[in-house]
């Protein structure tokens, strides 16, 4: 059975910091493509960041210097390093994956597989 578990949210002061993570199992996890994704109340779900097969990695304009994608392909692990956090950051947190080789995607579309979502809350 293909899972994607996301952990690591809570609630932070504006300033602080945390790192999401997200394991996958049930899957090859080398051959997916990854991203993570966010929701807030009463919006659409967006793209945050993703990384590609090349190990290449996109972020939304938003996150652009305080957030940073990884992963360790041995833990089959992906990772969100978020620093600098805003209240406007407050949010589920997802992650997806996309199978095959690819670019890295911040489009909700591209994605087929999806993790139940992390929240996040940051206070001002």
């Amino acid at each position: 059975q293909v899972r994607l578990v996301e952990s690591g949210g809570g609630s932070v002061q504006a300033g602080g910091s945390l790192r999401l993570s997200c394991a996958a199992s049930g899957l090859t996890y080398s051959r997916y493509c990854m991203g993570w994704f966010r929701q807030f109340p009463g919006k659409d779900r967006e793209g945050v960041a993703a990384i590609g097969s090349d190990g290449s990695t996109s972020y939304a304009d938003s996150v652009k210097g305080r957030f940073t994608i990884s992963q360790d392909n041995a833990k089959n692990t992906l990772y969100l390093q978020m620093n600098s956090l805003q209240s406007e950051d407050t949010g589920m947190y997802y992650c997806a994956a996309s199978s095959g080789w690819c670019d890295p995607m911040l489009l909700i579309d591209e994605y087929s597989l999806w993790g139940q979502g992390t929240q996040v809350t940051v206070s001002s």
